[in-house]
């Protein structure tokens, strides 16, 4: 991993409380996941090029307060920041309220709809493809004189 981080570009965002990281979000476009590309329920949804969340983690005394949220948040702005316009996660979306931590490492789907992702397909009962698509900033072609 310090060779990953060391080599560039950056892995994924940090989240910090009080100087204190209590949170990670792995974000790097979809071509650098080998396992997407593996998967049969999260093949593309288009051909459109996309950066996707591969892993959410808030510190154990951390969660329940939101951090997921603001850790996606944060992801689209970083991917905004890179030149991307389309960002995507494949959270867990429980039958129950009940999920061990472990088995929601991709997130969870409320989380994502809170940062205002918003589904785009489901190939398996518990698992949705959501996006989050980056307006372009309009330019304004100069009046006549």
């Amino acid at each position: 991993m310090l060779r990953i981080v060391n080599d560039g570009p950056p892995p994924g965002i940090l989240g910090y409380l009080d100087g204190e990281p209590v949170g990670w979000c792995a974000i790097a476009p979809r071509e650098e996941y080998s396992a997407l590309t593996r998967s049969r329920i999260l093949q593309p949804v288009d051909d459109k090029p996309v950066w996707s969340v591969s892993c959410l983690f808030v510190r154990k005394d951390q969660r329940m307060k939101g951090l997921s949220v603001q850790l996606l948040r944060a992801a689209v702005e970083y991917v905004k920041h890179q030149g991307g316009t389309v960002v995507e996660g494949y959270p867990v979306e429980p039958k129950t309220d009940t999920m061990p931590a472990a088995f929601a490492w991709t997130g969870l789907a409320a989380a994502f709809v809170a940062a205002g992702f918003r589904e785009v397909a489901r190939r398996s009962d518990t698992r949705p493809i959501m996006r989050y698509e980056i307006a372009r900033a309009k330019t304004t072609a100069c009046p006549p004189r």
